[in-house]
């Protein structure tokens, strides 16, 4: 015979001396090993409790002991478990959470329809609107017949639910309902502060109807938060199942569901890989967007520039080793050192005759710093445990450096996906669209980035340039100067330079004199299309450094509303870090060569 008592009351009334009557109830409950939950707080008690007859007794007398409670009548309910793992009890603002200022149950309740009266109702078909104030999930349990739901996840939203409501129901009997009633005493008056006329609350709500009326007008069974999760009309447990993670009752069928796995998922909130990684990709773009929405670098900031000191000018003043390395910048270093804009690096300021050591490293300090504007229409086409992969839009420089510090990629990435710190797994100009990859950890990285250096990543390029050449297919094998030139700028050395290899198929020869091209760089060189094109004498439209009359842009990364430099890397293939699968990831083809393409 089922031997566990469960009850469930809750009390309106001013309490005091919480504290104390806290600590005595945790006291007696371990004394009678008894389970459950008992919440107190200034306006009254709510509580579950379950265990032995005689033990759920003597914690009423308890409880009736305490002035307001002398009238606390519990609803009980008999299982043959017992229901719940541990005994609390907690001291908290309300007894049940609602978040409205004003409401007081204890002085200004809604009038109370007892469930034999309302029996009656139902039974005449009287004009009545059953209000369900339960949570959406409770309702898929079992509700009053053509009883109309509230349309909630939490009762924190019941107000925002009433909104909801037609203006007509104002003038006609509402009547609500809720478990146990402890809702209906908070949503009852709060109705009649909203203009409802004729509002009333189901007294002891669906328990006591169950145990006066049995299942009369009522559909399914009565949701209860505890193991047994629902409860039929004979108030006995139902074999219905609860999926801990979406809190949705589950049939015996769909407990037998492959997609019920206990505290992971159920046939209501399981998710397929495919469609995790789909959620959690439309997050992270939504993340980028507004990361995005307002370029980090926009707004003025203290930038904190590194310098370190070269061995060649150890025990030499700190003015003069920056003069001799940073000369060409056109700060004034004396006057900076002055300004107490050079610090050492405890951030203290440095003085301009101080003498340096080897390694030793010193910040300058740029306050108020706003940075170049840049394309922000950043796209992420993939992201997995391992890479994330980029569509890039240009100008927009990879990395911090010179100018560039927040309005990088590499910054607004690491923004999105904080605490991680993903990097860059090769290079990308600034002025370059298309594909980049990033690795996610420092693990993957290691095992990503070789391939680059190895020369196993295939890379397609598209490239417009100026002029027509005579044959289809053809290549350069021009070696690459190591020492970059002015503004980053490889060039070609014959004899000292990188072996550097390219070939280039003619996709489209234009009208206007420019041709479209596909490149591929079989070695990895700094600049290595822009250095050979410009060395075979069809240098890439929107160039600002690689042109043939020899003039050089103002700056290497272009202004947002420059004309682009047509130069874009469309796919990348390469072995996945984290499944050593071979895989190849494409973005979309840039208006300046779509004109080109065939659908």
């Amino acid at each position: 015979m089922p031997n566990v008592i469960n009850i469930a009351a809750y009390r309106f009334a001013p309490l005091g001396e919480l504290a104390e009557v806290r600590v005595r109830l945790i006291e007696r409950c371990r004394n009678w090993n008894l389970r459950g939950t008992i919440l107190l707080s200034p306006e009254g008690v709510n509580l579950f409790v379950a265990g032995g007859s005689a033990e759920i007794d003597s914690l009423l007398a308890e409880l009736r002991v305490v002035p307001g409670l002398e009238e606390l009548s519990p609803k009980v309910s008999v299982s043959d478990e017992q229901p719940f793992t541990r005994m609390l009890v907690k001291i908290k603002k309300e007894i049940i959470a609602f978040g409205v200022e004003g409401i007081d149950p204890a002085r200004n309740p809604a009038p109370r329809l007892s469930p034999t009266e309302l029996k009656q109702w139902l039974d005449e078909g009287r004009p009545v609107t059953l209000l369900d104030t339960r949570n959406d999930f409770e309702v898929k349990l079992g509700t009053f017949r053509n009883a109309l739901p509230i349309g909630i996840e939490h009762f924190r939203d019941f107000p925002a639910g009433v909104e909801k409501l037609p203006d007509a129901l104002k003038t006609q009997p509402v009547v609500t309902f809720c478990t146990g009633g402890i809702r209906c005493e908070k949503a009852g008056p709060y109705l009649m502060r909203q203009g409802f006329e004729q509002v009333y609350q189901l007294d002891g709500g669906i328990l006591k109807y169950f145990e006066e009326c049995g299942n009369a007008h009522y559909e399914g069974e009565c949701f209860v938060f505890d193991k047994r999760v629902g409860l039929e009309a004979d108030l006995g447990e139902s074999p219905r199942g609860l999926c801990f993670v979406c809190q949705m009752p589950l049939s015996a069928e769909e407990q037998l569901d492959p997609r019920f796995v206990e505290s992971v998922s159920c046939p209501h909130c399981f998710r397929s890989d495919a469609e995790r990684r789909a959620e959690a990709l439309a997050a992270r773009r939504l993340a980028l967007r507004i990361a995005t929405a307002i370029l980090p670098g926009s707004v003025p900031y203290e930038n904190l520039r590194p310098l370190k000191v070269p061995g060649a000018f150890a025990g030499k003043s700190l003015v003069s080793t920056l003069q001799n390395i940073l000369g060409a910048t056109g700060v004034d270093w004396p006057q900076e050192c002055e300004k107490g804009n050079l610090l050492d690096s405890d951030h203290r300021p440095a003085t301009a005759d101080r003498i340096v050591k080897d390694g030793e490293r010193f910040y300058h300090r740029r306050p108020g710093v706003i940075e170049p504007a840049v394309n922000g229409d950043i796209r992420i086409l993939h992201e997995d445990d391992a890479i994330i992969v980029i569509d890039k839009p240009a100008p927009l420089p990879v990395h911090p450096s010179g100018r560039f510090n927040r309005n990088t990629l590499q910054e607004i990435v690491r923004t999105v996906y904080a605490p991680q710190k993903p990097r860059p797994a090769h290079r990308l100009d600034a002025n370059t669209t298309g594909i980049i990859v990033f690795t996610r950890t420092a693990a993957f990285a290691r095992i990503l980035q070789p391939q680059f250096e190895r020369g196993t990543v295939e890379k397609v390029c598209l490239a417009r340039i100026e002029g027509h050449p005579p044959l289809d297919e053809f290549e350069c094998a021009a070696p690459i100067s190591e020492r970059p030139g002015e503004f980053g700028r490889g060039g070609i050395d014959e004899e000292n330079g990188l072996p550097s290899r390219t070939t280039f198929r003619v996709l489209r020869r234009a009208a206007d004199g420019t041709t479209l091209l596909e490149v591929r760089p079989q070695t990895g060189r700094t600049h290595q299309i822009r250095v050979h094109l410009r060395y075979l004498g069809w240098p890439i439209v929107g160039d600002p450094a690689y042109r043939l009359d020899g003039e050089l842009g103002e700056k290497q990364t272009l202004a947002v509303d420059a004309p682009p430099l047509r130069l874009h890397a469309h796919s990348l293939s390469f072995d996945h870090p984290l499944t050593g699968d071979r895989v190849t990831f494409k973005a979309e083809h840039p208006g300046w060569a779509k004109e080109f393409l065939p659908d």
